[in-house]
Order: structure tokens, then C-alpha cells, then sequence
């Protein structure tokens, strides 16, 4: 048998999918039956938009509880794994742009909870990849588009 994904998140990520899933489960699953039930007092069915939406929305909700089950189940749990002082997952990095000396600090985390524009960084992203296993002062390489771009690492957080 083929080797599952894992997926490499936070205690709190998990906790927050655990979240998710029950009101999906039971307040969302709720709304959308009635949805359903409502759609189908209006008489014939192939005619019916509203039911129609109803059932589309249920399709994906049932989908949406199914992706979530799929991370729960096969969620790797990653803690402060930076107590050697390199980057890992958790770790809270500021670096230097090299070329320009800009400083810019990002959180590493999971790539189910990466969102670049909050700052959080995934370890599978190239700059990710690039900070992951080194240490203050420690200058990195980042392969982007425009070439490659130089950050020195100033400090790493938990």
C-alpha cells in the first residue's frame, strides 16, 4: 500500500482544523439540510434552482468535511523544533536582504498554514527550504524568478 501524506502543522493548526470540522459538521451540516428541505416545499424538483444551489452547497461541504478528516488524520505534529538553534517549523526568523538591507521577519510554519502576506512562510516554499537547518549569521541562497536573491539570518525565535 501506497505511503500517505503528512502534513506537517502546528498544535494549534490541528486544534483550529478540530474547530473547523465540528461546526462544519453540526451547525453548517444543519443550515444546508434545511436549505435542502426548504428548496424542496417548492414543488417540482428539475425546475427547482433553489434546490439546486442547495444540493451544489452540500456537495461542497460534504467535500470541504472530507479534506479536513484527510489533514486531521494525517497531521504531523511539528513543536518548537528549533531548540538546536536553526530554522525549522515554528521558528520566528529575521533576515537581511543582502542586495538591498531590508529586514523583514517571517514565521516558519506548515504549508497548511502558510500565508505569505501574514508573514508566515512554508517550509516547502523555496525561501522556506533555503532558511530550514541554518543559523544566525549565516547568509542563504533563494532561487526566485529574478535570480538568486542573498538573506543573511539575524535572529531566530521560538
Amino acid at each position: 500500500m501506497a505511503e500517505s501524506n503528512r502534513y506537517r502543522m502546528s498544535s494549534q493548526r490541528l486544534e483550529e482544523l478540530k474547530n473547523e470540522l465540528y461546526y462544519l459538521q453540526t451547525v453548517r451540516e444543519k443550515e444546508v439540510a434545511e436549505q435542502i428541505k426548504e428548496a424542496r416545499s417548492f414543488g417540482d424538483l428539475s425546475e427547482n434552482s433553489e434546490y439546486d444551489e442547495a444540493k451544489t452547497e452540500q456537495g461542497k461541504l460534504y467535500s470541504k468535511i472530507a479534506e479536513i478528516q484527510d489533514l486531521i488524520e494525517h497531521a504531523e505534529i511539528v513543536e518548537d523544533a528549533v531548540q538546536t538553534g536553526q530554522v525549522g517549523i515554528g521558528s520566528i526568523v529575521t533576515v537581511k536582504d543582502v542586495e538591498f538591507g531590508t529586514i523583514e521577519t517571517y514565521k516558519i510554519v506548515g504549508s497548511q498554514e502558510a500565508n505569505p502576506m501574514d508573514g508566515r512562510i512554508s517550509d516547502d516554499s523555496p525561501f522556506g527550504k533555503s532558511l530550514v537547518g541554518h543559523e544566525v549569521g549565516e547568509i542563504v541562497n533563494v532561487e526566485a524568478p529574478a535570480g538568486t536573491l542573498k538573506f543573511e539570518i539575524i535572529k531566530i525565535d521560538m
